[in-house]
């Protein structure tokens, strides 16, 4: 009995060192690529993946450094095309391209006066800071030009009627200090045109003047950058 109890270890442990044997071999001929190499090639082997990690690590900078500038440029164009659309809003809203409204004051003339005292009186509105000029319905701009004679005016081929209005748009009260102050235009303009009456009244809510109806894109002069 003893011996069959032996030999049935040693056939145990033979079989467990047979098969740690075939694990052994399986590992060693299954093994990496890189068992094979000398010293030397894996030296340059390494030296190589390192060269290659660093161009790597460089583009990767590159292409973040890009992106970054590319991030910057849009929001400085962005924010330029917000300053650029609003800069122009405010000049077609100025030079009498588009409507236009706010507080001001509003002039109403009554009886005969002359082109020239009309004329007078936009100036004066200029001066005083007017923003925007309405004659009735009539945008007032550089172009627009006041004519006839007292009585039958005229302004850009629209005959004016009897009382007309002139709205405007800028500081209430400046406007009507610079034109109700003694000696101002409305004086001069009462002793030059007697028969003329001229009522300034401050306007409690906003005012809408309507856009111009001429063209103002010149026909001989061109912008010069």
């Amino acid at each position: 009995m003893r011996d069959r109890r032996s030999q049935a270890t040693i056939a145990a442990v033979a079989f467990v060192l047979g098969l740690l044997v075939v694990v052994q071999l399986h590992t060693q001929t299954g093994g990496s690529a890189l068992q094979a190499l000398s010293t030397p090639d894996l030296t340059t082997l390494v030296a190589n993946l390192n060269d290659q990690n660093d161009r790597l690590r460089n583009e990767i900078g590159a292409l973040q450094d890009q992106l970054d500038e590319l991030r910057a440029n849009r929001a400085t164009g962005a924010t330029s095309v917000d300053e650029i659309a609003a800069d122009l809003a405010k000049i077609r809203a100025w030079t009498g391209l588009d409507p236009v409204s706010g507080r001001g004051v509003t002039i109403s003339v009554t009886g005969p006066i002359e082109p020239s005292a009309v004329a007078d009186l936009l100036n004066e509105l200029r001066n005083a800071g007017a923003e925007a000029i309405a004659i009735e319905d009539l945008r007032v701009v550089a172009r627009t030009t006041v004519t006839g004679t007292a009585g039958s005016l005229d302004v850009d081929g629209y005959r004016l009627p009897d009382p007309f209005e002139i709205r405007v748009i800028g500081r209430p009260d400046t406007l009507v200090g610079s034109l109700t102050r003694a000696g101002g235009v409305i004086a001069q303009l009462s002793a030059m045109d007697p028969g003329a009456t001229l009522d300034v009244t401050p306007s409690d809510q906003p005012m809408l003047l309507p856009a111009t109806k001429r063209d103002l894109v010149p026909a001989h002069g061109h912008p010069r950058l």
